[in-house]
């Protein structure tokens, strides 16, 4: 196997170069995972209390009532009734909300009559609607009493008010909505790989074959034992090693950041997606490798085709704010199809035989691209060795 040793001194030798691509990638992995932050689905919801002032003109049970119900959503302050205090209060943020509980306010609820609580509040705000809303839920629950049930009293409305509004809610987080949320996060991180992976092995490929289609070294092995065929094989074996070799430290932070998520079926999806687009950049870099004609050409062939075909296809600019003249264009690189289906597989809820279908549609599409790929690097072989 003195070919495929040969073939991973040549990577030895070149890593450098090559481990620049590998940090990039890992370094913006890391970055996106930071800039992620905390998934909202994790974090427990907590009730802040805001500040208002309450004046009350009725003195009323149901004001009172009233009184009571915002003080589970506000903190009472107390200020003077005096219109320059009140308004400092509120522009200097002391308070958010001024109410203003009107006279006869209790008689005309009794009545069924229209009643306008006065408030005063910055227009606009979260603050504002969250209290009015409060507000008018006590309001409308009053006044569904005092029309149905006559000869109610005020402490009797208050009680049954009281006991409606207490009444609450259990509310449990979808576990769903917080896997699609990694899910996605996911399917960014595997996006960016295909900048960093195509880079790898368009470097790793073409300088190996380089070295090999060297004139000199390529007509000493002709001369050595060694047959054609089984020297071919191991140049083979010794690409394939190196692409799964490049696949499997791409993956490795993704393993890291994900954990146990990279084993759900979705998790698995993306591996299998980035897999089978190592496979069609590896015949792509074989290409490639074959149209270069130094080193110095190498290096730029991997930055233009890896840069290039990134930016048109979803990597770095999300595909929805690309135009379709660019999508369309993108089409016709793998790059393109590897991502639309990270989007899918990091889009699904559920992972059933109709909403994988597309994602494998997708994956078939980029191992067309490997057999084309193949096939003109092979016509292009062989008309060099029939030139030369």
């Amino acid at each position: 196997m003195q070919v495929y040793k040969a073939v991973f001194k040549i990577i030895q030798k070149n890593l450098p170069q090559i481990m620049i691509y590998i940090v990039v990638f890992g370094v913006v992995a890391l970055g996106l995972s930071s800039s992620a932050g905390t998934n909202p689905t994790d974090m427990d919801f907590t009730e802040s209390k805001l500040n208002i002032a309450f004046i009350d003109y009725d003195g009323s049970a149901l004001s009172e009532g009233l009184k009571d119900y915002l003080s589970h959503s506000a903190n009472m302050i107390d200020i003077p009734d005096e219109s320059d205090k009140l308004q400092d209060a509120l522009f200097f943020r002391e308070i958010e909300y001024i109410v203003r509980v009107p006279k006869r306010f209790s008689d005309n609820m009794m009545k069924g009559e229209a009643v306008q609580i006065e408030k005063t509040a910055v227009s606009g705000t979260i603050s504002e609607v969250y209290l009015d809303n409060i507000i008018n839920k006590y309001v409308n629950t009053v006044k569904t009493y005092a029309l149905n049930m006559e000869g109610i009293s005020d402490a009797e409305l208050v009680q049954f008010v009281e006991n409606d509004l207490e009444q609450t809610v259990e509310v449990t987080m979808n576990r769903q909505v917080e896997e699609v949320s990694k899910g996605q996060r996911a399917g960014n991180h595997f996006n960016y790989m295909a900048y960093s992976l195509f880079a790898v092995l368009i470097l790793g490929v073409s300088v190996i074959m380089l070295v090999f289609d060297n004139k000199d070294l390529k007509s000493r092995n002709l001369c050595s034992p060694m047959t054609l065929r089984s020297m071919n094989f191991q140049l083979i074996l010794g690409n394939l090693s190196y692409a799964v070799l490049a696949w499997i430290v791409m993956i490795i932070p993704s393993m890291i950041l994900f954990g146990s998520f990279m084993f759900t079926e979705k998790g698995l999806l993306l591996l299998l997606n980035s897999f089978i687009f190592t496979v069609s950049a590896l015949s792509i870099s074989f290409l490639i490798s074959i149209l270069v004609n130094g080193p110095g050409a190498v290096s730029a062939a991997a930055n233009v085709v890896s840069l290039g075909t990134s930016f048109i296809s979803g990597v770095f600019v999300p595909q929805e704010l690309l135009s379709d003249k660019v999508l369309r264009v993108a089409s016709f690189t793998p790059n393109y199809w590897f991502v639309k289906s990270n989007i899918t597989i990091a889009g699904i809820a559920n992972v059933t035989a109709k909403t994988v279908t597309p994602i494998f549609y997708n994956m078939l599409i980029v191992l067309g691209f490997a057999v084309v790929a193949l096939a003109l690097a092979l016509v292009i072989t062989k008309q060099k060795r029939m030139s030369s």
